[in-house]
Parts: C-alpha cells; structure tokens; sequence
C-alpha cells in the first residue's frame, strides 16, 4: 500500500466520484446479500452457479476474497461455477475445472493479488458519500483533518483526526470502507497508515502524537485486539447518565444567559471500545 499526503487540490480530479450511487440493492447487493445467507447458514456442502457472473468486475474480485477469507474460517465445501476467470486468483480455490480446456488442476493457496492505495489528505468534502455506509449517524467532525483513500482514482475509504485538548494526542474517527471494497482488509490498513504519519509527525502541527480510536463495530473492534500495531485501553457498555449532561448543559447556558435546553447526550445503550495505536 502506498502513502501520500496533498492538498485539496490534487483531488479536484475525484471531483465527480465524491457522490456514487449507493450500491446497497441491485446485482451488486444481491450477490453480496447471497453470499452473506450462505455464511450465516454455512452448509456441509454448497454449490454457487453463475458465481459474480452479473456484476461489476471489481466487486466481483473484492467479493470473491472477501467470501473467501470467511469461509476458510470455518468447515465445509463450497464450489463456485463461473464463466469469468479474473476471480480466481481473488477466491484462491482449491481445485479448478476449466471446462473449456478440459482440464483439472490443483492450486497452491496464495495471497490474493495486492491493491495499491493512495491516501490524501483532502477537507471534509468527501464525507457526504461515505457517511451513508457509517454504522452511525453522525455529522462531520469540527477542526479536523480528513483522509481519502484512492484505488485506481476511485474513493474508497474515509476518516477524519482530531486532537484532544493540549495536543496532546491524536483520535481517529468517522473510518468507512465503501460496500464495495469491504472484507478486503484496505480499512485496517488505511488506518494504520494514517496513524502511523501522526505518531511519525506527518500532519498539520509537525509534531509526534500518540494515537487513539474508539469504535462500536464488533467486527473492527476483533480485528484492531487481533492487530499487534494496536492495544485495546477502554470499553464501556453504555454512555453516562444523560440526567448528569442534562444539568452540565443546563448549567452553561445560564452563565450565559440562556434558557435551558432540555436535552442532553448519553444513556444509550452502545458498547464502545478504545484502542491505542501502539508502534
């Protein structure tokens, strides 16, 4: 994976791709959907005809490794029947029929081929296409600095870094993969490179900074424990008591003079889990 930083206007030419499609129904997530129905019920034995046959390329090949990496965490046999043979070297199966030739031929299990990114630093402009994929609703963060990552000129992750008070370290938030390239590993990576230029001193304040990040995702959450590069420092099951920010809110707007709100953030029921980057 490849890293640089630019200013926004060496991304003027992803202008026209910062709001695709959502890729959520059609051929694409269908197939996304079917593949997800077969893990879940993981069958003994389970045969797939017209494998990635009616969908883009890409997501044909991100897909197809995606699959594959779960399904090898687990038992059973899985064939896939396909006309396209730009997937198999994405699905690393373990025998090939090629009808065509009529040939049978073991494969040696190898790496799927590499993907080469390229990360910018850009404004928060980005984050109206990618916000509809977080699993929260959230807004942009304030004062921070955003990071795209680029395969082939295409978006395809996203996330933001702020600091706490005193700059004392750096935290990251708002990653998102797009639909289409999940399951490829690209967000774990993205992310590490990015931390890895702040706790180097690669960012807008030239200054090292240890690095933080906090998630809900249960998926992310096993992979950053399973990670060496990071270290699980927090979880906490739910948000403090909202009766406690109600009356810290109410308090400050009477110093200024304000009419109380009467609203307050916490008391949801949300596990979030806090990681530090540790390289």
């Amino acid at each position: 994976m490849s890293a640089s930083v630019a200013d926004d206007k060496k991304l003027a030419v992803a202008a026209n791709v910062r709001n695709p499609p959502l890729v959520s129904g059609g051929a694409n997530g269908q197939f996304r959907a079917e593949l997800a129905r077969i893990l879940a019920e993981r069958p003994g034995f389970a045969v797939l005809d017209e494998f990635t046959s009616t969908i883009d390329r890409r997501v044909a090949q991100i897909g197809a490794a995606a699959f594959a990496k779960a399904w090898r965490r687990g038992g059973g046999q899985f064939v896939a029947v396909t006309c396209h043979e730009d997937v198999v070297s994405w699905l690393q199966p373990d025998w090939v029929i090629d009808t065509r030739r009529a040939e049978f031929r073991w494969r040696r299990l190898r790496r799927a081929p590499r993907i080469a990114m390229d990360i910018h630093q850009t404004d928060g402009s980005f984050w109206p296409a990618f916000e509809p994929h977080h699993y929260l609703k959230l807004p942009r963060m304030i004062a921070a600095s955003y990071y795209v990552g680029f395969v082939d000129g295409a978006p395809v992750a996203h996330l933001a870094v702020s600091t706490r008070p005193g700059l004392v370290e750096g935290r990251a938030c708002r990653l998102v993969v797009m639909p289409e390239w999940q399951g490829a590993g690209l967000g774990l990576r993205f992310l590490n490179e990015v931390c890895a230029l702040w706790r180097r001193g690669v960012n807008r304040y030239d200054k090292p900074m240890p690095m933080l990040f906090h998630t809900s995702h249960p998926g992310l959450a096993s992979a950053l424990r399973r990670d060496p590069l990071w270290a699980q420092v927090s979880a906490v099951l739910y948000a403090e008591a909202k009766e406690r920010s109600m009356r810290s809110l109410a308090a400050a707007r009477a110093r200024k003079g304000l009419k109380p709100a009467g609203s307050g953030y916490g008391g949801h029921f949300r596990a979030v889990q806090g990681f530090r980057y540790v390289e």
